[in-house]
């Protein structure tokens, strides 16, 4: 009787550790169901005062949020119009201003036959920031 009731005990202890990970997959988030969020939620978020930090923060999404190795002004004024946002006149000036600020610099290598940008690690501090300098 005494083994049946070790081979019981034995059983019971598999069934709540089995019990125990399937709780904790339940109580999980799934994967996938997080929705993105947009560029124009992005832009609206941070709330830029001009079109030189609207760049900065559209660069800052690019690479954050879609991957991107480097950008060009080309990409920059496309999200731009994705984001329904009026694109500034002269998008490269709002790059180079950025440069000036050193929020940006020339990335190694061109992109397409383009001039290519990444952010630097001043131009991330100042977005996630909230757009203010540090000291």
């Amino acid at each position: 009787m005494s083994e049946e009731l070790s081979e019981m005990k034995k059983k019971i202890d598999e069934h709540e550790e089995r019990i125990s990970e399937l709780e904790k997959l339940v109580q999980k988030k799934p994967k996938g169901i997080e929705k993105k969020v947009s560029i124009k939620e992005f832009i609206l978020q941070k709330k830029p005062r001009n079109d030189v930090q609207r760049a900065l923060i559209i660069a800052y999404y690019l690479e954050n949020y879609e991957g991107f190795s480097s950008f060009t002004s080309k990409d920059i004024e496309k999200s731009f119009r994705e984001a329904r946002e009026t694109v500034p006149p002269n998008v490269p000036d709002k790059v180079q201003l950025n440069i000036a600020k050193e929020h940006m610099m020339k990335a190694g290598e061109k992109k397409d036959g383009k001039t290519a940008y990444v952010l630097t690690n001043s131009g991330v501090r100042f977005i996630e920031g909230g757009l203010t300098e540090e000291e």
